[in-house]
């Protein structure tokens, strides 16, 4: 008896030494996380609509979590956006609008999304771009990181770096760069020797060395940021006479104030040809980017970890190709603001829909919260989606913000399920109303139609929250 007695005191004092990550990971229910961040993917996805792009991986992600179609980010630039989402909170707030300023200079002390986790007891890391680098000549460094989030940092750097010299660009100059500039090149050798390529094979590194202990490990893709740089196998998906640019009433622009357009004069004043060649460039970085997907889902697979694991698939905002005469991003346009956000979590009720909810990116913070235990962060303005991943058609109120510069005015947009509605410079610059119902390629301007000043009124007041 005495000697059983000392073995359960024994096992009790193991048990209250182990590290904090040691018990939690034999906590009931304990679940990990894999956040994937996708740099400047619009919802060019078959899972989204899109009628030929190939993205089968991520439409499998798709069929085992919940695919929100209305899901946007909250400043349509790489910095500003996911200052937003890796702390929760607004650009107002992180005063982070645009790629220089860093975020703890205004909050110095927000417990970020991987400090929350870290705080419960998790291992956080991340490989590749999850707050801002400047693409590509960041590349292979740290960027803009911020030390605090993480316990272990990886910054792979592929071929795709070494054929920069090769790289097409239809804008050279020295006002824009590689990273600004509509630019693409299409690689040789396997996709596995790209940064992305590299960058998921030291997450499934991570994923085999921390399997048995709670994680949350974040794969920051790089593509399809500009360069559009993928591989022969990936463009070969799309010929380009496949390719095509979008057909739009000629009129419409005549409706929309001179501070909605970012690009100028429309499509660059580049040649039709040239554009077509950029938009297969773009794709095969998505396939690319897609491949990436497939193989990070093969290793929860391999590691027994799927069932444990939430899986959020997502980028940092949309990008514009072609609509309006507008590319890439800085814009209030819905193709600017709107995201693919995809968020598996084992067991929801809610697995395998779609949710029509008007999401923000700043609530995929609480979301993982909730959905994994912990408890609510502080400092928090999203809101938590657990309710929609349990049902997608529950009641949902809540709109989605975003904001962007033009030089020394702010713009900003409100959209619930039916409408955008967006103001510049608080209106003085010209506003803009969009029926979705009826005009979601946003042709029809009706913030200045009498029949909507109605609807225009009760808009503006959501314009702030």
């Amino acid at each position: 008896m005495i000697r059983l007695l000392t073995g359960v005191v024994f096992l009790a004092a193991i048990t209250a030494c182990a590290s904090p990550r040691e018990q939690g990971a034999r906590a009931t229910g304990r679940r990990n996380v894999l956040l994937i961040v996708s740099d400047d993917l619009n919802n060019s996805l078959s899972c989204y609509g899109h009628p030929w792009v190939k993205t089968p991986n991520i439409d499998r992600l798709a069929a085992l979590g919940v695919r929100f179609d209305r899901a946007y980010c909250q400043f349509p630039l790489c910095n500003p956006s996911r200052t937003s989402f890796l702390t929760g909170l607004r650009p107002d707030t992180t005063k982070v609008i645009d790629n220089a300023r860093r975020f703890r200079d205004a909050v110095p002390d927000v417990a970020t999304l991987p400090q929350h986790f870290q705080k419960a007891g998790y291992f956080a890391a991340r490989v590749g771009k999850l707050y801002h680098y400047g693409v590509p000549a960041q590349i292979g460094t740290n960027g803009l990181d911020d030390p605090a989030s993480w316990n272990q940092v990886v910054n792979p750097k592929g071929r795709d770096k070494e054929v920069e010299e090769k790289v097409t660009n239809y804008m050279p100059g020295p006002q824009r760069g590689l990273g600004a500039a509509l630019c693409w090149c299409e690689s040789d050798g396997p996709d596995t020797g790209q940064t992305d390529g590299k960058i998921v094979a030291e997450t499934v590194k991570l994923l085999e060395g921390h399997k048995d202990n709670p994680f949350f490990i974040a794969a920051g893709l790089f593509r399809p940021h500009v360069p559009c740089i993928a591989t022969s196998e990936h463009f070969e998906k799309y010929p380009l006479e496949k390719m095509q640019l979008p057909k739009e009433p000629a009129e419409h622009l005549a409706g929309i104030p001179e501070a909605a357009f970012s690009v100028k004069p429309a499509n660059y004043g580049i040649a039709d040809d040239n554009l077509r060649k950029f938009l297969r460039a773009y794709y095969a970085a998505v396939s690319q980017v897609d491949a990436c997907v497939g193989r990070l889902l093969d290793a929860l697979d391999r590691l027994d970890l799927t069932k444990d694991t939430v899986v959020v698939f997502m980028s940092d905002h949309g990008w514009l190709l072609g609509e309006h005469g507008q590319w890439q991003k800085m814009s209030l346009f819905e193709e600017s603001a709107r995201v693919p956000l995809i968020i598996s979590a084992p067991g929801a009720a809610g697995n395998g829909s779609a949710c029509g909810r008007t999401v923000e990116l700043l609530d995929v913070y609480p979301t993982l919260a909730d959905v994994c235990g912990l408890p609510k962060p502080s400092m928090q303005e999203g809101a938590s989606l657990k309710p929609l991943l349990e049902d997608p058609k529950a009641a949902w109120t809540k709109p989605a913000r975003t904001q962007v510069t033009r030089g020394k005015i702010m713009g900003r947009s409100v959209r619930t399920e039916r409408w955008r509605y967006s103001e510049w410079d608080e209106g003085r610059k010209g506003a803009q109303l969009y029926d979705h119902s009826t005009d979601p390629k946003e042709y029809r301007n009706l913030a200045e139609d009498p029949t909507h000043a109605a609807t225009v009124l009760e808009l503006k007041k959501l314009l702030v929250p």
